[in-house]
């Protein structure tokens, strides 16, 4: 049996254990040793010394194999919780269904490391049909049939340093294809977030979306409206400053799935007489993709989520309240700023569990555009307006619409956070906890003194 026909008739543990991985050696593929974090590599130097199995996985393992460098890289074992906790004491478990454990390192510097996990989902021949309790834990392959995406189940050891592949992932890698891994229709009924992920991986990479992939995305887009509001938004928001959020929109366009998640743009995107509006969020998006493609060295591009959701909805705004063309003062604009953010309940705030404090900001950038563009096309801002406390956001905030409809470059330098000196969070930049330590994380003292200040014999 070949890799890609076990993928294509694999219903059980049974079926997907009788798999043969495909072992790709070291001196066939580009991943080094000195390639992977040096954290991540201690922890999986700690789990073979100590006698169990440790892999690299998922997107770490894909973004080596393509030259990149992971955001993150995330580490599963055949070690249970307990035992991980023993193993690394500055570590912490989380989750409830299926703990993690989460071994920190100097500098608030976070690897995750999961047990493998059983396909539960195929265990289950009904619908209503509940999973045993024991059905946790698994092995490899099982584990690589329960993820996402073929190139998100590649498997990286470091003993003999091979990619392990038990669903033809590299081969998907190397073609350019993104594919479901097991059956796309039963797939995106368990979970329709994977639609969004399938979307995502091809903008980002240029893959192309293979055929049965395509076709239960396109027919089962409606069933995102059965996922947790907040779910949705989390994962929208990883599209949105992937920097890739123009060719993300255009698959989602060409989907339907953009109509799904904003389903009041129907009426502005798909109608004969607004048809630019579609190529106006690709414009804006294009803008935010460029800013965030400035990020290098020792700084990074932050826009804030409710711009992002903002930016997004400038094209139907424009449509609905008739902007930037309204000259409003006093309690015109105060009308219409209540009308704004009433409709902002109605599209996104239950949808999406989006924060007063998000709407009302949102609410502030959209209409306060007609007065920027009023002043800005003369580039005159009167006193009055720049002592307002929302100008430098709405200042940035038109400058990014202005350049997506043909106006001046935006300077990235008004979105840049610096990279902090000294102590970093797990993300690489600043950790702006304050006071104090805050749940359970071990404590690492940053000099020889010891933890807080008391000198180590």
């Amino acid at each position: 049996m070949t890799t890609q026909q076990g993928l294509e008739n694999v219903k059980s543990p049974s079926i997907s254990a009788s798999v043969t991985p495909s072992v790709i050696s070291q001196s066939n593929h580009p991943i080094r040793v000195h390639d992977l974090d040096q954290e991540a590599l201690k922890v999986l130097y700690r789990l073979r010394d100590t006698g169990f199995k440790g892999y690299l996985v998922g997107g770490g393992v894909r973004d080596l194999y393509m030259g990149k460098r992971p955001k993150d890289f995330d580490i599963s074992t055949n070690a249970r919780p307990g035992q991980l906790r023993k193993l690394f004491r500055n570590s912490r478990t989380i989750g409830r269904r299926f703990r993690l454990v989460q071994v920190y390192f100097h500098g608030g510097k976070i690897i995750e490391v999961s047990t493998l996990r059983s396909q539960s989902e195929y265990d289950i021949n009904g619908v209503e049909k509940v999973l045993p309790s024991n059905n946790t834990f698994g092995t490899p392959v099982e584990d690589a049939f329960r993820r996402d995406l073929t190139i998100n189940a590649l498997f990286y050891e470091i003993e003999h340093n091979t990619i392990i592949d038990y669903v033809g992932g590299v081969q998907d890698i190397d073609e350019g294809v993104i594919r479901f891994v097991g059956e796309p229709e039963r797939r995106v009924t368990r979970d329709p977030v994977r639609m969004m992920r399938a979307i995502r991986h091809a903008a980002r990479n240029d893959f192309r979306i293979e055929e049965n992939t395509w076709k239960a995305i396109t027919r089962n887009r409606d069933k995102l409206d059965l996922c947790p509001p907040s779910r949705i938004r989390d994962e929208l928001l990883k599209d949105l400053t992937s920097g890739s959020s123009e060719p993300w929109a255009r698959i989602a366009l060409k989907s339907g799935l953009f109509f799904t998640l904003f389903p009041f743009y129907k009426g502005v995107i798909l109608q004969q007489s607004n048809s630019g509006r579609g190529d106006e969020v690709l414009s804006l998006l294009r803008v935010v993709d460029r800013l965030y493609n400035t990020s290098k060295g020792d700084v990074r591009i932050d826009l804030p989520d409710y711009f992002l959701l903002a930016v997004l909805l400038v094209p139907w705004a424009e449509n609905r309240f008739d902007l930037p063309d309204q000259r409003l003062k006093g309690p015109a604009h105060y009308k219409l700023s209540r009308k704004i953010r009433a409709e902002l309940d109605k599209v996104l705030g239950e949808r999406y569990n989006l924060k007063r404090m998000a709407k009302e900001a949102m609410t502030t950038l959209l209409v306060n555009l007609s007065t920027f563009y009023q002043f800005g096309s003369k580039n005159n801002w009167p006193k009055w307006l720049r002592n307002k406390s929302y100008f430098s956001d709405c200042f940035r905030f038109f400058r990014v619409v202005s350049e997506a409809k043909g106006g001046p470059v935006v300077d990235d330098d008004l979105f840049r956070i610096h990279r902090a000196v000294g102590r970093q969070g797990s993300n690489g930049y600043k950790n702006n906890s304050s006071k104090g330590r805050k749940g359970v994380r071990p404590a690492f003292a940053d000099n020889k003194k010891g933890v807080f200040g008391l000198r180590g014999r």
